[in-house]
């Protein structure tokens, strides 16, 4: 069964690690893109919206998902733990400890995935939304394109 302590120390740890650089990779190239994006460029709505939104699903998922790969790792590490115990015909103390220590490290570390995650997530979600109220502000009153409906400019009242 040392396979499995190699497996929860290697394997789901390593997976975590993977999973937190490609979320800060992400966050990165997102907060890159929001700096530099040209709103006045879109005349869509739509287009601006499908650019703004590239890539953020991976953010959401991986935030949604770390918690359950530390989760499998502690599983993994608590069946080590009793697999140990079964073997060896009597408890010992330490060889307990040192498996829940290993089972309770994949939470903590799925944990410190996810957590940064979700804030990245909310973040650039929070960029989206300033970036796509700016575009309706540079074109409020303008024949443009919105929800990929053409929407003509309002029509003056007539003093009523």
């Amino acid at each position: 069964m040392q396979w499995l302590g190699y497996t929860i120390d290697y394997g789901i740890i390593g997976l975590l690690l993977l999973m937190s650089i490609i979320a800060v990779g992400v966050a990165i190239e997102g907060r890159r893109f929001y700096r530099k994006v040209k709103i006045a460029a879109y005349r869509d709505k739509k287009a601006l919206e499908l650019a703004l939104m590239k890539r953020l699903h991976v953010v959401a998922t991986i935030g949604s998902n770390a918690p359950y790969v530390g989760l499998l790792g502690t599983v993994l590490g608590i069946m080590l733990t009793f697999s140990t115990i079964g073997s060896q015909g009597y408890v010992d103390a330490t060889g307990v400890m040192f498996g829940l220590a290993l089972a309770l490290k994949a939470t903590a570390i799925g944990l410190v995935v996810a957590i940064p995650s979700i804030v990245f997530h909310n973040y650039l979600v929070r960029k989206v939304k300033v970036a796509l109220l700016r575009w309706d502000a540079l074109y409020a009153g303008q024949d443009v394109k919105r929800d990929g409906d053409v929407v003509p400019r309002p029509v003056k009242s007539a003093g009523l």
